[in-house]
């Protein structure tokens, strides 16, 4: 199976276009689908209990968890005789099928499955139905009410054929996986996770790799110096391996970590020449472009990793850094290369702007070698 939806992409969650997902027309598909195999099931009285008042109002899991929780209020009322219905309208999807938007299906059983009799149901149902949606947010309450016994179960899901189910054991599992439930005591102490990503590390699916890399990348912001070992112990061994730990060392990257940034190869940064850093113009309006240039020499071969940290005013005056990288290459002996960089000020979904101070820093292999001041105007 291939990517997930570009809606929700770890990564670069877009919440609001998937929020949007969930909408009259596409909750009056659900109902159909279930009233086709369960005929007792009333559509309308669901349909309008889950877009009450309320629902315009409601976020992403707010409108999930909605949905959930109706979904308890009209189907059978035994807990296995529901998932059975759900089950059923699952296999009305063809195979392949994969749809962010069907996580109401494992919030289902977060939010009626966490009995202790309900347990092997609960995460056969999980399992089942991570394949053409997720269950990663569903199974972190099960994680923080029976620790070891939930990743143990992750651990079994590691090994698993199919590369959804195996990606939920470290996605499942991530410190500070965005929009999930926080997991405090694997922040802490990451070491409870790491067997998974062990089990992982070169998983033959780059999907699966994406989520183990992410997963140490959460670590890495709690625990650089374990991150920082992992790698080295990681690195060089199978260039699957060495994907996920380039790609896991990111947040250390840009902090300048000096151990991940010698095993990656990046040359200290002395020997790196930089001059000509200037901004293109004093200010730049809000909704468009700012420019700024730098010249970049080696005497001797180096491998280069350019980036620059803009800071940002925020909305309360104080400002916020906010990191892009320029390019990675290897420059051979006497070699001078000069950029010019554009920089969008638009609004987006993501990022407001706000008019004030702004500055740019120029970072070569970590270390800066610059900072520029600039207004934002509004």
């Amino acid at each position: 199976m291939g990517a997930r939806p570009n809606t929700f992409k770890k990564g670069n969650y877009m919440p609001e276009l998937l929020k949007n997902k969930y909408n009259e027309e596409t909750i009056r598909e659900l109902a159909r689908r279930i009233q086709a195999v369960y005929h007792p099931f009333q559509a309308e009285d669901f349909v309008r209990s889950v877009m009450d008042g309320t629902w315009e109002s409601l976020e992403l899991k707010a409108r999930m968890r909605q949905i959930a929780v109706n979904l308890g209020n009209y189907l059978p009322a035994g807990y296995e005789q529901a998932l059975g219905v759900l089950d059923q309208v699952a296999a009305g999807y063809p195979e392949g099928f994969n749809d962010f938007t069907l996580m109401y299906f494992p919030d289902f059983v977060e939010v009626y499955g966490q009995d202790e009799r309900h347990w092997d149901l609960s995460m056969a149902a999980l399992e089942r139905y991570t394949v053409f949606s997720s269950s990663e947010f569903a199974v972190r309450p099960f994680i923080i009410r029976h620790e070891a016994r939930m990743m143990e179960q992750m651990s079994a899901w590691a090994g698993h054929a199919n590369e959804h189910v195996r990606r939920l054991a470290s996605e499942g599992c991530r410190p500070r996986l965005p929009w999930g439930q926080s997991l405090p005591r694997f922040q802490k102490d990451p070491s409870p996770v790491l067997g998974i990503l062990e089990q992982l590390k070169a998983d033959p699916s780059l999907y699966v790799r994406k989520s183990v890399a992410n997963n140490l990348n959460d670590i890495s912001k709690t625990h650089p110096e374990l991150v920082a070992g992992i790698a080295k112990d990681w690195y060089g061994r199978d260039a699957r391996t060495d994907w996920i730990v380039k790609h896991g060392c990111r947040t250390l990257l840009k902090k300048g970590n000096r151990e991940v940034m010698d095993l990656f190869g990046f040359a200290a940064p002395d020997r790196v020449k930089v001059y000509g850093f200037a901004l293109g113009a004093a200010s730049v309006a809000i909704g468009q472009e700012m420019t700024f240039s730098f010249t970049v020499e080696t005497e001797a071969a180096a491998k280069v990793r350019l980036e620059y940290g803009i800071d940002y005013r925020k909305a309360n005056g104080r400002q916020s850094r906010r990191i892009f990288q320029i390019s990675e290459l290897s420059f051979k002996e006497h070699t001078k290369k000069a950029y010019t960089k554009i920089h969008s000020f638009a609004d987006v979904s993501t990022r407001k702007h706000y008019p004030g101070p702004h500055s740019v820093t120029l970072i070569v292999n970590g270390t800066e070698r610059g900072t520029l001041n600039f207004e934002v105007l509004a």
